[in-house]
């Protein structure tokens, strides 16, 4: 038993030691490739709202998931640069980007009408990834005077009815908001979080998003269904384009199917593999884009 608990605390102590090392290079990796960004900042109303805006034709608002930034927002779009000029700011709390109020989704979209205000630019396609699509929702109800179509890639989706009970708090448990930790936990992500584990790598650095996730996790997450009221999915006045992988374990195809009834002008495009970023499918996702901007480009 002795010689069992030893080789245990041996394996343990060189299983945190290389995780160390991994965590170590890979952040100064993230912060190098961080740095590299040609991003900008502006100081609106509330505070300082941080972006990339690159290439040029029909604008895209990327709106990013959770765990991301500037960086996410681009990195999900990037193959349009020829095609599309991409506005990718970082959401509340997210890498340079401060927060207005309670930071709420509403609030949050708030914030994106100043900043094409700012920008001088009318009307957008908005794109949400993942989390992002609470706030694209939000930003196609508030400002559908702003919104040429909406874009839902492997996003969270309304829910069909009001719920009875929801989970308040929907994001990992605070004390996990790190770096170190994420690496310690990243073996796990595909049973826990449904992704590889090598995502740990594209979200360093978690302290830069601490702020950001747990706002997901208290507001912009459980937002639909804490709020179900305030979105009429059904009277959205802009075109939707759904575009999701079946097996997806982080934002549920299911959901999916049971909310499609409820967008009027919808075009739903689904894969049967890829997972939550539909993985193999670049090629019919960036069609699927083409024709949806090429017949609403209003």
């Amino acid at each position: 038993m002795k010689k069992i608990f030893l080789t245990t605390i041996v394996i343990l102590a060189i299983y945190l030691l290389i995780q160390g090392i991994r965590c170590y290079l890979d952040l100064k990796k993230a912060k190098e490739k961080l740095n590299s960004c040609n991003k900008t900042e502006l100081d609106l109303s509330y505070g300082k709202i941080t972006f990339i805006d690159e290439g040029q034709g029909e604008v895209i608002l990327s709106v990013h998931g959770l765990f991301g930034g500037y960086d996410q927002a681009c990195e999900n779009v990037k193959s349009r640069f020829g095609k599309n000029r991409i506005i990718a700011p970082s959401r509340f709390g997210y890498l340079g980007s401060a927060v207005n109020g309670m930071g709420t989704p509403k609030e949050q979209v708030t914030a994106f009408r100043e900043l094409l205000d700012t920008l001088k630019i009318d009307k957008v396609f908005v794109l949400g990834t993942s989390a992002g699509g609470t706030p694209a929702i939000r930003f196609a109800l508030d400002y559908p005077e702003r919104v040429k179509g909406l874009i839902l890639y492997c996003s969270a989706m309304p829910v069909s009815e009001k719920p009875e009970k929801f989970l308040e708090y929907q994001a990992p448990p605070k004390g996990f908001l790190s770096n170190y930790a994420m690496y310690l936990i990243s073996p796990f992500m595909p049973i826990v979080m449904g992704m590889p584990a090598s995502t740990v790598k594209d979200i360093m650095p978690v302290a830069e998003r601490k702020e950001g996730v747990i706002l997901d996790g208290k507001l912009t997450n459980p937002d639909m269904e804490r709020n179900f009221e305030e979105y009429p999915v059904e009277e959205l006045k802009v075109p939707t384009l759904i575009v999701h992988s079946e097996d997806d374990d982080v934002a549920s195809f299911k959901k999916v199917e049971d909310a499609k009834h409820r967008f009027p002008n919808l075009t739903l495009v689904t894969f049967p593999d890829g997972g939550h970023m539909m993985v193999g499918h670049s090629k019919e996702i960036d069609e699927a884009l083409d024709n949806f901007i090429n017949n609403f480009n209003i």
